[in-house]
């Protein structure tokens, strides 16, 4: 892996989206962004993202998606390890989870690292992998495991995290940064 630089931190307080619509371009193969401490203001929410081509206008990229989960219960109960069809996308162009069954409570929150490689080309499509960790609303810890790739020569140049379920506003850290 080479080396981190900071682009951009949008820290959320009760927003409903938070997006990064500049500093995607050519500058680096890698771009790197980093969730911590999401916490939806609703119980048991998901925490997605989708991509750009048009600044931002739509976020709406075509994907192809594959979500795995590990869990085990606060009290001690219920360890599994499992691929979820319901959290994958086939050619679709939804949100995609990154954490699911966020808890809204003090004590539970999202945080993860989301990998997006060479956004800016116009002649590949563009791959992704994401690992998380959950504090959920079960009480248990889970961690995801996505990857795919979005299905367009296009270059991407916006992303958009936010909770699914409607307008779900959430507090949060999310940083940017450029690989080199």
């Amino acid at each position: 892996m080479g080396i981190p630089t900071l682009i951009a931190t949008n820290t959320e307080d009760d927003d409903a989206t938070s997006s990064f619509t500049s500093g995607i371009d050519s500058t680096y193969d890698e771009y790197m962004f980093v969730f911590t401490d999401c916490n939806p203001a609703t119980n048991d929410r998901h925490f997605s993202f989708q991509c750009s081509t048009d600044g931002g206008s739509n976020y709406n990229v075509t994907m192809t998606t594959t979500y795995i989960r590990v869990e085990h219960s606060e009290d001690g109960s219920g360890g599994s390890v499992s691929y979820n069809t319901s959290r994958d996308q086939a050619q679709g162009t939804d949100f995609q989870n990154l954490a699911d069954s966020v808890g809204s409570g003090a004590d539970e929150s999202c945080a993860g690292i989301l990998h997006l490689f060479s956004p800016a080309s116009t002649t590949y499509v563009k791959h992704f992998y994401s690992r998380s960790s959950t504090m959920s609303s079960g009480p248990q810890s889970t961690s995801a495991l996505v990857a795919g790739y979005f299905n367009t020569t296009s270059a991407i140049n916006a992303i958009q995290f936010k909770f699914t379920g409607g307008t779900q506003n959430f507090d949060g850290v999310i940083q940017m940064y450029g690989i080199s």
